[in-house]
């Protein structure tokens, strides 16, 4: 029977769409999703983003179907394909942000026209009044390459007219020149001419309302008459050639002269400027620190409707069965967003791509199923990392990089980093908001901006999340008030060259103790900017730095932490079951730094201390051959070392694409806005050159080797876990086989899903023939994953009552003297999922040996070996066949 659509699903399969995989494409991919037992297609965006966008998260129109992926047409066609296969679809929703994108994106296009005026103005997350004069009524659009006066004196900025429009360009990036502006130079082109009519369209521009008069009436009619005098020039100078050459003459003539163009742009609704002032003097919220993209305010209920009407409709079409919220931490009001889209979508299953820290819960309150897994995949990561690895393996990273810092203090040092040069203008906004708030205070009045500003930077420092969800009217969520005072008092402590009453403001403002409009707006923006902080300090700037191993260091994750065990592991689940079990399990996505066969193998590491230190000695010296002088570091080389261990075997062009894009992200020698080129060429030479390196290659190999099968092992275990653990499994494009990508770009490379077709093909065959020996015979084609995959999804169509919501969680403990190597848990005694753990330490020890394993009640299937099992087994005998068990009681 097809699923119940608008109940959670089954499993979803991720694909990232763009114009090399279009939505063509992935209907042809829906026949082998149905076999495989896929339930749902989970797309990344499929609204009309930027052209080329190779993700879709740089929106430019809301309210259309990417042309790029099909269109309309296309949509539907997949629609149709899917819900002939009886599979419904999962979308990517982007409510936080849209690409600038000059004239693909007509609002931002508009805005850029009309400035406070466009109707446009009230969508985005724009400061039109800062405390820079110069900035006030304006928006800055920092592109050029070099400062503004060198630029305009180069002549790289230039007017040009379309019909009756106004264009300014610098090489690629265009602007439109606001219409009131165009009486300057269309005046010169009249006296030049003596033409009455251009004289007169000059006044008439002149007379339209000012961009900074936002009335309706005043909107509606500068709209109005800017057309109708646009119409007449473009009518004009099409009728009279000598009237459009006497207008692009004075074009021109500006264009000639630096000091008129220059007064020219002093009038439109934007300052342009040199990139790099986007970090301290940015007017507009962003996505992180990418400029390119501008925060919306989606908590404006006609901002959320325009932005959200095609998908709502396609949620009551049937077309759209559940959605993916991306990013809801950069939201002002995360929970009212929430409420409200629940509202218009009738409760879909919706899942929000929310990082928790490791002892956070999700905000109870929230009408979602749950977040998109990286909690999930951080706990049964943990799984296979050794404790006992902890202490020689930290002791190995401080002797080689000499590096000293613990993850905190690393990731402390990144935020501050962050705060004071990518996120600089972020801070200078809270700080404007703190000096209004203290002139309605009179106690903190006389505090100073300096003051300020360093109290709210420490403050973001010492969130201990990503951030609180205080709401504008001060309710918030339970644990809200102790973390605001929690981290209040890490910052006091941190600072205590600070006045203690500034933290005490703080503690007044962040909870939203009163009503005024500047301490309610601090307080929202300063939730804001703490999920920024965390993301660009710690995930893209400390988990590049801190690389003791590095597969702890993954979205959500704490490198710190140095493994999970069972026990940890049953508590989540269990806690999952109960509170949210339609959540969505991951194991891989878009986003995450590795593979999860990558971290499966580099896990490894932590059981094999001894080995792993002579292998970086050994490879150290031979990396001395192809090193420039002193670069780079030590600690790039033990990243690198780490990486060609964890996918190997890893070609050197996509070893150097990462290598140098992890180096970017540390900000340590090089970075994306300050780029050593020096640095850079010395480490894609020592790239290419261990990999070119016949003694590097065969130690390599020879270290390797024996890591393959057992980073498989954990691989599968890992798996299993992810298709029977309380939740929604997800599978990542590709990763139902081996997958070794690295960070995006290289883990969003064109999947061969024909090659994969043809395997699931050899998987029903050989499953007939052999059962789990013969898969296993094919490991290095990645059949035993797609096998224990395809195997485990029809275990839960087989028996769905054991995973629908409700269903029990029962930890299974094994008994013997490898008891701890076992991971085993029971769903609604119908299913059993039994897997090993620390593989490698238990083939030195010989194996499982005595240990057992005692089933509930009944006779059990084991759907991956075909054997049939009851009471106390033996594990050594239960996962003889395969490296994983699937009961299933008959």
């Amino acid at each position: 029977m097809p699923p119940d659509l608008r109940s959670a699903p089954g499993c979803t399969y991720r694909v990232q769409l763009n114009s090399a995989f279009r939505f063509s494409a992935a209907a042809a991919l829906v026949p082998y999703l149905a076999e495989l037992g896929v339930t749902h297609l989970y797309c990344s965006p499929i609204l009309q983003a930027a052209p080329g966008s190779a993700h879709g998260y740089d929106v430019v129109d809301p309210g259309r179907i990417s042309d790029e992926l099909g269109g309309p047409d296309g949509l539907n066609a997949l629609s149709g394909a899917l819900g002939d296969a009886g599979l419904g679809m999962i979308v990517d929703v982007v409510p936080n942000h849209m690409a600038t994108a000059g004239r693909d994106n007509p609002w931002w296009w508009d805005v850029l026209e009309n400035g406070p005026s466009s109707v446009w103005a009230r969508a985005f997350d724009i400061d039109w009044d800062p405390p820079e004069a110069k900035l006030r009524q304006r928006v800055l659009v920092p592109v050029l390459g070099d400062h503004y006066g060198r630029v305009l004196e180069a002549g790289e900025i230039r007017v040009r007219r379309e019909g009756g429009s106004f264009l300014v360009s610098y090489f690629d990036h265009e602007l439109p020149v606001s219409p009131r502006t165009l009486d300057e130079v269309l005046a010169d082109a009249a006296v030049r001419s003596g033409r009455n009519q251009l004289a007169e369209l000059a006044r008439g521009f002149a007379r339209l309302p000012d961009a900074s008069l936002t009335d309706r009436d005043s909107v509606a009619r500068r709209h109005e008459e800017k057309e109708t005098l646009r119409a007449r020039l473009d009518s004009a100078c099409r009728a009279d050639p000598a009237l459009a050459e006497a207008v692009d003459a004075a074009v021109e003539r500006f264009n000639s002269d630096p000091d008129r163009l220059d007064t020219l742009l002093g009038r439109q609704n934007y300052r342009l400027a040199r990139w790099q002032v986007a970090g301290y003097e940015l007017d507009y919220r962003r996505f992180f620190d990418v400029t390119g993209l501008i925060a919306l305010r989606i908590e404006d209920p006609r901002v959320f409707e325009d932005t959200h009407a095609l998908i709502i409709r396609l949620v009551e079409e049937g077309v759209v069965d559940g959605l993916r919220i991306d990013h809801p931490d950069g939201l002002r009001d995360p929970t009212g967003y929430l409420e409200r889209l629940e509202g218009a979508t009738g409760g879909a299953w919706t899942v929000v791509e929310k990082i928790l820290e490791a002892e956070e819960d999700l905000a109870p309150g929230w009408p979602v199923a749950g977040t998109t897994g990286y909690d999930f995949l951080n706990v049964v990561g943990g799984l296979f990392v050794d404790p006992d690895g902890e202490a020689p393996l930290s002791d190995l990273y401080r002797r080689f990089t000499g590096d000293e810092l613990d993850f905190e203090e690393t990731g402390g040092q990144g935020r501050r980093e962050i705060l004071d040069t990518s996120l600089a203008a972020e801070l200078e906004r809270l700080t404007a908001l703190a000096v209004e708030v203290c002139e309605g205070r009179r106690r903190y009045r006389d505090f100073s901006r300096v003051e300020l500003r360093a109290a709210l930077r420490e403050a973001l420092v010492e969130v201990g999340v990503y951030r609180t969800y205080v709401r504008p009217d001060g309710s918030r969520q339970p644990l809200d008030d102790e973390r605001i005072r929690a981290a209040l008092q890490r910052a006091r402590e941190a600072r205590p060259d600070l006045d203690p009453e500034l933290f005490d403001l703080l503690g007044l403002v962040l909870p939203v103790t009163r009503r005024a409009p500047a301490e309610v707006d601090l307080a929202m923006r300063f939730q804001q900017v703490a999920g920024a902080v965390t993301a660009k300090g710690v995930e893209d700037t400390a988990f590049y730095r801190y690389l003791r191993l590095a597969a702890l260091n993954e979205v959500g994750g704490d490198p710190g932490r140095f493994g999970v065990g069972p026990a940890a592991f049953h508590a989540h689940n269990e806690r999952m079951a109960r509170d949210w079990p339609t959540t969505m399990t991951a194991s891989s996505t878009h986003d995450t730094k590795r593979a999860e066969d990558v971290r499966a193998r580099l896990a490894l590491l932590s059981e094999i201390p001894d080995e792993w230190a002579a292998a970086v000695a050994r490879w150290s010296a031979l990396a001395d051959r192809h090193r420039s002088g002193a670069l780079p570091d030590r600690r790039a080389d033990y990243l690198l070392f780490q990486t060609l261990v964890g996918a190997h075997p890893l070609p050197s062009d996509r070893a150097r694409a990462y290598m140098e894009k992890a180096a970017r992200e540390a900000k340590a020698a090089t970075s994306w806005t300050a780029p050593d080129a020096e640095y850079e060429g010395a480490l894609a030479k020592l790239v290419d050159g261990l990999l070119a390196d016949p003694d590097m290659t065969r130690d390599l190999e020879a270290f390797v080797a024996p890591l393959v099968p057992a980073g498989r092992r954990n691989s599968l275990a890992q798996t299993l876990l992810k298709l029977t653990s309380p939740g929604v499994p997800d599978i990542y494009q590709g990763c139902e086989v081996w997958d070794l990508s690295l960070v995006d770009p290289d883990n969003r490379r064109p999947v061969d899903h024909a090659r994969i077709r043809g395997l699931l093909t050899d998987c029903r065959r050989i499953h007939a023939s052999a059962g789990g020996p013969g898969i296993m015979e094919r490991s290095d084609d990645g059949l035993p994953k797609l096998f224990l995959t395809w195997r485990a999804l029809g275990v839960r169509a087989e028996v769905p009552a054991a995973f629908t919501p409700g269903a029990a969680y029962e930890p299974l403990a094994a008994d013997g003297p490898r008891s701890n190597h076992v991971v085993a848990f029971g769903r609604a005694g119908r299913v059993v999922a039994v897997a090993p753990r620390l593989v490698l330490g238990l083939a030195r020890a010989g194996g499982f040996g005595a240990t057992t394993l005692a089933l509930p009640p009944g006779t059990w299937t084991d759907r991956l070996s075909g054997a049939a099992w009851s009471g106390r087994v033996g594990m050594t005998e239960l996962l003889d066949a395969f490296p994983v068990a699937l009961l299933v009681r008959d």
